[in-house]
């Protein structure tokens, strides 16, 4: 860290120069460790946390199971206790002890930090060296992208962010459900009622209303499923005739989810699915578990007995001898270790498939690979009530349609505002899908909730709107003052009148934190931390607005200082929103 503070010693897993708060808690960790022998500066260190009501940081004592009374041990901390650069008081309560930076330095330490690191601010290198293959969204070709696969696309895109954001080599995987009986009824069914014409103008939904047709006339007549049975198994058996249609449905159906994946800004590297997993993979796992002696005969089908581990008996193999799910999952997990050697894979999978993932992690942990452990599921709660004004949802582009039709209706109601956003439509699409994500991302992943259109889409309370027209009201300040542009160099800017300001110092503080934020959302693996943060922030640069101003002030110096916060804090908030796969809006 370019910085004029005193030197600190190192201490292991934290790095001031990309996190600038990590030299603030090693010099309050060097007082407790200097006062409170034989306590070491790395223990010392992880017992410094943030404080609450407006404390910045705080020790509680008892932690470090030290002999003495914690009156006494306080009494220590503070006798020793001179301020300094980096701390400017602090004060004994019950079993803690609170400490306040000196605020100068805390805001002037960390603006200079965002604007030496710029667009890097917040990011570490805990993951250098590192490969994680996150496997996310995951939905099945010619059935509906139903509300389950939206919430592990919007959570496994924030996955990546975060994990390239510290250091990670990422694969984002999609595994795609474009293989098994249905496809034999889709096929009969495009026999039937298939249009090459409407294929390529949407073939996910073409395939989708063959099936559901199709699905129909199985109801009434037998013949249909025997017919797809038949077509399923001369895919199976690598018949060119059958597969042919079946390629041209899948790429097609790639191609198309590609353009709306585009659009909630998601990407993926690779594009798999249960057919690629090979039957030479499914064989040999299933030679590997008998051979093993995991394998129990129950009326011809085969099973591992997993109760206990109180996780039942899992099936790997049907009566009429054709795989299941669980034994492609484990044969496509081996190939892709062969193939990625990943240090970690997460699979971000609705907790509804909680039984069957704890199954499928136990079945490789006793086949004994030794990377079975650094297998991953992130799970999460059901979305209840997921339609549109006009009934049932089933695609992801009519979830995407309303949302941004309810909000282009709300934004023409401010017809002068309107009138000056240069691409309402683009701007309205943005607004409805930041509406739909933070929605989905505010509560831990776990919970169920309620899809509410009126609460998503309010430009009122903690909603997506909401953060957007946060960031759009910062990015307008260097529009509005373009006297104050460019900012001199941060050594040459006068902080005074930050100092002085408490909006000021609260809004440094949050920016501080933020890359403490990221690790702990790649600890947690929940965006909700994420999202709490860029409200906490949104809601302090509001509280400033009309004390910390920008426009209108005559003084030169303190405008420029003032510009300098904001500017910092729309880069931060900026970060956030990005991380959350948002795309910040300049205008609306």
């Amino acid at each position: 860290m370019a910085s004029s503070l005193p030197s600190l010693p190192p201490v292991a897993g934290t790095d001031p120069s990309s996190s600038v708060f990590d030299a603030f808690r090693i010099s309050i960790a060097k007082r407790i460790a200097e006062a409170l022998e034989p306590l070491t500066l790395e223990q010392a260190y992880a017992g410094v946390d943030y404080g609450k009501k407006g404390e910045d940081f705080t020790v509680a004592l008892p932690r470090f199971r030290l002999p003495g009374k914690v009156d006494e041990l306080a009494k220590k901390v503070i006798d020793q206790f001179q301020a300094d650069d980096f701390v400017a008081s602090v004060k004994h309560d019950k079993a803690f002890l609170h400490f306040q930076l000196n605020t100068t330095s805390l805001i002037r330490e960390t603006l200079t930090q965002i604007h030496h690191l710029g667009s890097q601010y917040g990011y570490n290198s805990s993951g250098k060296g590192k490969k994680v293959l996150i496997e996310y969204s995951s939905p099945n070709i010619a059935k509906s992208f139903h509300v389950g696969h939206l919430r592990s696309t919007i959570i496994g895109a924030f996955l990546a962010n975060v994990y390239k954001t510290c250091g990670w080599e990422v694969i984002s995987a999609n595994y795609l459900g474009d293989w098994g009986t249905q496809f034999g009824l889709i096929a009969v069914g495009y026999e039937k009622y298939g249009s090459q014409e409407e294929l390529q103008k949407d073939a996910i939904k073409h395939l989708f209303d063959i099936y559901v047709k199709i699905n129909k006339d199985a109801d009434t007549d037998p013949e249909v499923k025997v017919e797809a049975a038949k077509f399923f198994r001369r895919m199976e058996d690598g018949d060119e005739s059958a597969l042919k249609n079946w390629r041209e449905w899948r790429e097609l159906s790639v191609k198309k989810y590609e353009v709306e994946y585009d659009r909630l800004n998601v990407h993926f590297d690779v594009y798999t699915g249960e057919s690629k997993v090979g039957q030479k993979s499914i064989d040999d796992a299933i030679k590997r578990l008998d051979e093993m002696g995991l394998i129990d005969d129950h009326e011809g089908a085969k099973l591992v007995n997993l109760e206990k581990y109180k996780l039942g008996k899992a099936v790997v193999r049907k009566k009429d001898g054709t795989s299941i799910y669980l034994t492609r999952d484990i044969g496509g997990a081996v190939e892709r270790y062969e193939k990625y050697k990943f240090d970690k894979m997460i699979y971000v999978i609705s907790s509804q498939q909680d039984l069957h993932v704890a199954q499928f992690f136990k079945v490789l942990e006793l086949m004994e690979f030794p990377w079975a452990k650094d297998l991953v599921h992130v799970n999460y709660g059901l979305v209840q009530g997921m339609s549109t004004r006009k009934g049932t949802v089933v695609f992801l582009n009519q979830i995407i349609k309303e949302a941004t039709t309810v909000m282009h209706e709300q934004m023409q109601k401010n017809e002068e505002k309107y009138n000056a956003v240069e691409d309402p439509e683009m701007t309205s699409e943005e607004l409805g899908i930041t509406g739909i994500k933070i929605q989905d991302m505010t509560a831990k992943r776990i919970n169920n909730y309620t899809f509410n259109w009126d609460r998503m889409l309010s430009f009122e309370g903690d909603t997506g709107p909401y953060l957007q027209y946060a960031h759009v009201r910062l990015a307008s300040i260097g529009r509005k003052n373009p006297h104050l542009l460019p900012l001199p160099p941060p050594s040459e800017i006068n902080i005074d009148a930050l100092v002085t300001s408490a909006h000021a110092r609260e809004i440094a503080f949050l920016l501080g934190t933020y890359s403490d934020v990221v690790k702990t959302a790649l600890k947690t693996h929940e965006p909700s931390g994420v999202v709490t943060f860029a409200f906490r922030l949104s809601h302090a640069i509001s509280s400033a607005w009309e004390t910390v101003i920008v426009k209108g002030e005559e003084d030169i110096e303190k405008a420029k200082a003032r510009m300098w916060l904001y500017e910092s804090a729309r880069d931060v908030l900026a970060a956030s929103m990005k991380l959350l796969s948002i795309r910040p809006l300049e205008r609306m």
